[in-house]
């Protein structure tokens, strides 16, 4: 009898000495900023020390002699997600994109309390450093969440608003369930054991769940969004974005938006629902709503051709520079598919 209890007492050790070490065979380091940057920096990047600690990676691309527009990622992405755009529109607009704390290769503070205020700042900030008086701002999923939040803040600064798959609405269901990566990360204690995991396989996951075309998610763009989310200091404040950090749209809110605005959202989008694009629509006054059938969340990924060029269009009315009625309506048809 007790040479069959120290048999089980020896292999639940053995066991729980396997599953000890499994544990830390997945913990997965801090890389330092100076390895991401050789592998994903550019020659285009800038960076912008701010008073408050940050240093904000940005691009200023395009032609500088044209309108500008500056592009605000969303969560956890960076502004890779906008190249598609800048290549399609940058002989025609001033094209500055940026890294927001926590996301890319932009390093904030040890203490660095995330806020959608704190974002918005550093798009002013960026601004300022790109010598701009007046632009169009463009924001991504959160991105968007930040853009609305800045005309409110900001409307003397701005020329136009586009909301692309836009946060700032409450929840009600998520269209077919949250990404399993983002219901982890949503619980505290969780959320804080898995970031310091390898998180390549959910990454996969979270990010194919963001495309119809789920080809474009390859091994690249899996390994830029994992390790990007490594760089120091990241980790904490991607928790914390998944927390409550600002306040939500509501028609009374949004109903201050007086700026011409452009809606954009791919009518698959598991991340957020197409209705929450009809939302804005409806309490934006004045605003456009383009939907993308067979698109999800990222259709300036998916679709770059069409969704850049219904962008063009807007802001080539906006601007006066080209003729405007028709051309919207044109863009838009041409991105739905054949019948």
């Amino acid at each position: 009898m007790r040479a069959a209890l120290t048999f089980v007492l020896v292999v639940l050790a053995v066991i729980a000495l396997a599953l000890v070490g499994g544990w830390f065979a997945l913990q997965r380091p801090d890389i330092p900023f100076a390895t991401l940057q050789e592998k994903y920096g550019a020659a285009a990047d800038r960076v912008l020390d701010m008073p408050s600690g940050e240093r904000v990676r940005y691009r200023d691309q395009g032609d500088r002699n044209r309108p500008p527009l500056v592009l605000v990622h969303g969560y956890a992405a960076s502004l890779d997600t906008w190249e598609p755009w800048v290549a399609r529109l940058g002989e025609r607009y001033r094209l500055i994109s940026l890294d927001l704390p926590g996301h890319g290769l932009t390093e904030t503070p040890a203490d660095y309390a995330v806020s959608t205020e704190r974002y918005v700042a550093v798009v002013n900030a960026v601004a300022d450093a790109a010598g701009l008086q007046t632009f169009s701002l463009g924001g991504s999923s959160m991105g968007g969440r930040v853009a609305w939040e800045y005309a409110l803040a900001h409307p003397d600064r701005l020329d136009a608003l586009i909301l692309v798959d836009a946060a700032g609405w409450p929840f009600e269901q998520r269209p077919g369930g949250a990404p399993l990566v983002f219901q982890l990360l949503q619980n505290p204690i969780i959320g804080r054991l898995l970031s310091n995991l390898d998180t390549t396989a959910l990454t996969r996951q979270g990010l194919q769940a963001s495309f119809v075309n789920q080809a474009l998610v390859d091994d690249a763009m899996v390994n830029r969004y994992v390790e990007l989310s490594r760089a120091p200091g990241h980790r904490p404040i991607l928790r914390a974005l998944q927390l409550d950090y600002g306040r939500f749209a509501t028609p009374e809110l949004l109903a201050g938006i007086s700026k011409p605005t452009l809606i954009l959202s791919g009518e698959q989008d598991n991340l957020i629902p197409v209705e929450h694009a009809r939302r804005f629509a409806q309490a934006i006054p004045g605003s456009e709503l383009i939907t993308f059938p067979n698109v999800g969340h990222l259709p300036q990924e998916e679709i770059p051709d069409a969704s850049s060029e219904i962008v063009a269009n807007f802001l080539a009315r906006v601007y006066r520079s080209e003729p405007s009625a028709e051309a919207l309506a044109a863009a838009a048809a041409a991105a739905r598919p054949a019948p």
